[in-house]
């Protein structure tokens, strides 16, 4: 019973944690609120997570865990990929606003990142073998852009009103993903996408 009660706990205070992080950051957040989201003692949040940071990390852990379960890995149709991607995206705006927050206070080097590296490694091989080509850098740097390409209308949504000027919502959205499919469809269409060459002089 006991177990049930603390497993419970943890996930209202993860629930309630996400949304305070996603709406005010690291820094903003406030530890007495999510406490007094979830219904408990803040002392609950120390109990479980230790820290802060540590709870932001295990959110954004769980946030990306269910990202992952929802989209797959990067195989089959691949512009179908950036498409699922989108969709996700759109229906829950948290995840992304949380890795904005944690690149505006981490930057390149997040709080721990050996949990989640592994994912990402699975993902840069799935691609490479779709692709037909090695699982390198200039294979993850093609899942960046495909990334990028789904996230981008969902990261900066007003610049999309400013562009589309005069549509609804919905149907802004409809363009945009009909256009990043496409877009992606024609890139990796060309056989080799993503193989430029890097001048590393300085």
């Amino acid at each position: 019973m006991a177990t049930t009660r603390s497993r419970t706990t943890r996930e209202r205070l993860l629930a309630a944690a996400r949304e305070e992080f996603a709406a005010h950051g690291i820094a903003g957040a406030r530890v007495d609120r999510i406490a007094a989201a979830a219904g408990v003692n803040k002392e609950r949040i120390y109990a479980n997570f230790g820290s802060k940071e540590a709870l932001f990390q295990a959110v954004v852990t769980q946030a990306m865990a269910e990202h992952a379960d929802g989209i797959g890995l990067p195989e089959g149709d691949l512009a179908e990929y950036v498409g699922r991607l989108y969709d996700f995206h759109r229906r829950h705006p948290t995840l992304l606003r949380l890795m904005l927050w944690e690149a505006l206070h981490y930057g390149d080097r997040p709080f721990d990142s050996s949990s989640r590296q592994p994912s990402y490694r699975k993902k840069v091989e799935a691609l490479a073998e779709a692709l037909g080509r090695p699982a390198d850098h200039h294979t993850a740097a093609t899942l960046m852009v495909l990334i990028g390409l789904a996230c981008w209308a969902h990261t900066m949504p007003q610049l999309a009103r400013f562009l589309l000027e005069g549509e609804s919502a919905e149907t802004r959205h409809q363009l945009m993903r009909a256009q990043v499919v496409e877009f992606a469809r024609r890139t990796l269409s060309t056989g080799q996408p993503g193989t430029a060459s890097v001048d590393q002089r300085d």
